[in-house]
């Protein structure tokens, strides 16, 4: 019995208790549940600012993607007009080098259309008759000069036969004229 009138005891104390302390617990189980009202409510505000968060970090490790991308691309690119300037500034001298050969091959054709076997046959055959030609006038030209210079050799001798003549008459005359004077 003495077990069942201290449990009496303990069940009456702990009756006093609750009742002395009943208020306080229903103030603290309200404090406690406001409170994890409280935390859900800031949990749950932490949470929101924490998924924008993980947005913005998404959005921005988007667009850093973007930007390393972009950037990767114009070294890439800077690289290759880099390499394409070079490379045209080789072709540039290249060209320079190729007209100066063509302009010393073009000089060296003119050189060799001066010396045309074909054509240089065809004005060879054209000056033979040319030439022929010219021989050909200057023979009857000389025939006809010899011809000029035997004719005009004949004539300054029947001259110097005339004046001699004339020479012979005219001293012939005077003694004529003396003698019919």
């Amino acid at each position: 019995m003495l077990t069942a009138n201290k449990l009496e005891k303990i069940i009456e104390l702990e009756d006093n208790l609750r009742s002395e302390y009943q208020a306080k617990l229903d103030a603290k189980s309200a404090d406690i549940e406001r409170l994890q009202k409280e935390l859900a409510d800031q949990q749950e505000r932490l949470q929101a600012t924490i998924d924008r968060q993980l947005e913005t970090i998404t959005d921005l490790s988007e667009k850093a993607t973007a930007n390393q991308h972009v950037e990767q691309l114009n070294r890439e690119l800077n690289n290759r007009s880099e390499k394409l300037q070079d490379e045209v500034v080789t072709l540039k001298k290249r060209v320079k080098a190729l007209q100066k050969d063509l302009a010393s091959e073009r000089e060296r054709v003119s050189t060799l259309t001066q010396y045309d076997p074909a054509r240089m046959k065809k004005n060879l055959d054209a000056n033979k008759k040319k030439l022929a030609d010219k021989t050909a006038a200057n023979e009857s030209l000389q025939k006809s000069l010899s011809k000029t210079k035997g004719e005009n050799a004949d004539l300054q001798r029947k001259i110097q036969e005339l004046e001699s003549k004339l020479a012979e008459l005219d001293a012939a005359d005077p003694v004529e004229e003396e003698a019919a004077a």
